[in-house]
């Protein structure tokens, strides 16, 4: 009897232990499949991060170059500006003051030379010289006047060379095209409504003759 007991419990036990270890096997394959959907959830949350912070870096990159742009526009204007003031004032560059200072230095040494020679010629031809005295009298005749450049924006007021570089690109290349503009120049002339000044500009250049 003792023996039926202990054969019936083994095979209980084993019986148990096949039980046990087969839902131990499906206890891992669950735990297998469900590391495998964490994985792809996991890449599929990281996809959109990566997509994300790439379009957060390429937004930055493009605010940077846009802020430079309207830095660089910036200091354009205050270029110009600061250029509009001096010519207004009448301040010019020291280069302008030096070529002058140059010039002046050599029409003074021309000067003397021009006078020493007067007294030789007199003295050498001194019938000569009272013949060509009548036609120093003679009128002068007045110089012509040099013919504006209409091409020279900056002749305009209120147009510096900086902005005057910019109209020409636009193809605004004359300044007749500011005194008198057509529709398509005037839609040109429009892109620089922002400039000081830019409702006298048609009016300042009909000045210009």
């Amino acid at each position: 009897m003792a023996k039926n007991a202990k054969a019936s419990v083994d095979k209980i036990v084993k019986k148990v232990n096949k039980e046990f270890e087969k839902t131990s096997a499906q206890i891992e394959a669950l735990i297998s499949d469900a590391m495998k959907h964490f994985d792809s959830l996991q890449q599929q949350v990281q996809d959109p991060v990566r997509k994300l912070l790439k379009e957060v870096d390429e937004l930055r990159e493009r605010e940077l170059r846009r802020f430079n742009d309207e830095f660089e526009r910036r200091l354009d204007e205050f270029h110009e500006l600061q250029s509009n003031i001096l010519e207004r004032l009448g301040v010019a560059s020291k280069e302008d003051i030096k070529k002058a200072e140059k010039e002046s230095k050599k029409e003074l040494k021309k000067k003397p030379a021009a006078s020493k020679k007067q007294p030789a010629a007199k003295k050498a031809a001194p019938k000569k010289s009272a013949a060509a005295k009548p036609a120093t009298k003679k009128p002068a005749t007045p110089k012509e006047k040099k013919p504006t450049d209409r091409s020279d924006l900056t002749l305009v007021k209120g147009i510096g060379p900086a902005t005057a570089k910019k109209m020409k690109d636009a193809g605004i290349t004359s300044i007749d095209q500011i005194a008198d503009p057509s529709e398509a120049d005037q839609e040109k002339l429009n892109a620089f409504s922002s400039i000081k000044g830019f409702d006298q500009l048609t009016a300042e250049a009909k000045k210009i003759n």
